[in-house]
């Protein structure tokens, strides 16, 4: 189990990149990548990676590490990082967990159910069928065969609904069951440092705004034309990275770059309320709260009042 890690969780575009580097840079920290798109090889403007300076500086993991073609999980994720630990890839750096992907944060403190190997045929048996019968017919059938998974899973979500059939096909046992048993976890809560920001709003909108932007600068339509010409099943997770369905309308000629644009920011400012009230109802009373607005962005001072008081 990992001592002393530190972890820093936040919405997107609240600054938590920056505050890990400078706290990185503080404390001989190693940045550990926690967000479920930052992980993918070819968003990496659009994900919002840390550029080659921010690399320079200080050793950071699992970033851009995932072809597109891959539908990446929290699993796969846990497993990436116990190998760092285990190769001792750290080298002696104290880690920083820092991401906005609520469920890396808690199967690092809390372990995961593990995820039963399933035969590629019975996959795709329960493919067919969602696309013939459709998402509400295969609810129907799960509350039969296993009433507390479909209890948690909405009709309409053809994806979770037919994982937890083929989970049922393939190993005799439900999903739900499967759930309830969990591995070790990775991180040892009593010495770990849990930060989570919570970014005023106008704060964050005004972020997400002029960051989008950017990001068009910088070359997201490349990114997202070369991800077009993968041409990839559009269920992928990477194909539904924000801004990526948008950006793919543009450059389909169905809508003008500025509506993309407004729509991504749109999606952008959504997905952020969601991330920010999963934190505030999910985590626990060991995670430290810290408001954040631009009048305390990553400033000196909070570098050094979390430094002082880290476990």
């Amino acid at each position: 189990m990992l001592n002393d890690a530190i972890l820093i969780a936040g919405p997107t575009a609240s600054g938590k990149s920056a505050l890990a580097l400078r706290l990185a840079m503080e404390v001989g920290g190693a940045i550990i990548n926690a967000d479920s798109m930052q992980v993918y090889d070819v968003l990496r403007v659009l994900s919002a990676r840390p550029g080659a300076d921010d690399l320079a500086r200080v050793p950071h993991h699992l970033y851009g590490h995932v072809p597109p073609s891959v539908a990446y999980s929290t699993g796969a994720w846990l497993d990436d990082v116990a190998v760092l630990f285990e190769k001792g890839v750290l080298g002696g750096c104290r880690p920083i967990f820092v991401g906005g992907t609520g469920l890396y944060f808690h199967a690092l403190l809390n372990g995961i159910a593990p995820t039963p190997p399933v035969p590629e045929a019975v996959r795709f048996h329960w493919r067919q069928r969602l696309a013939v019968e459709g998402p509400e017919a295969l609810h129907r059938l799960l509350s039969e065969r296993d009433a507390t998974a479909a209890a948690a899973i909405g009709p309409t979500d053809g994806q979770r609904i037919t994982r937890a059939l083929e989970v049922h096909d393939a190993t005799g046992k439900a999903l739900s069951v499967w759930q309830g048993e969990t591995s070790t976890p990775l991180v040892n809560r009593k010495s770990s440092t849990c930060i989570v920001l919570e970014p005023e709003r106008s704060f964050i909108v005004d972020r997400i705004e002029r960051r989008f932007d950017s990001m068009v600068d910088e070359g997201a339509l490349d990114e997202v034309r070369a991800l077009l010409a993968l041409d990839l099943a559009a269920s992928l997770p990477a194909m539904k990275a924000i801004g990526v369905p948008e950006l793919a309308a543009y450059l389909r000629h169905e809508c003008t770059l500025d509506e993309a644009v407004t729509k991504a920011k749109t999606a952008t400012r959504r997905y952020s309320k969601r991330q920010a009230t999963w934190f505030r109802h999910q985590l626990d009373d060991q995670w430290w709260r810290l408001p954040i607005s631009a009048r305390t962005e990553t400033t000196d001072d909070l570098v050094i009042f979390i430094k002082n008081n880290l476990k």
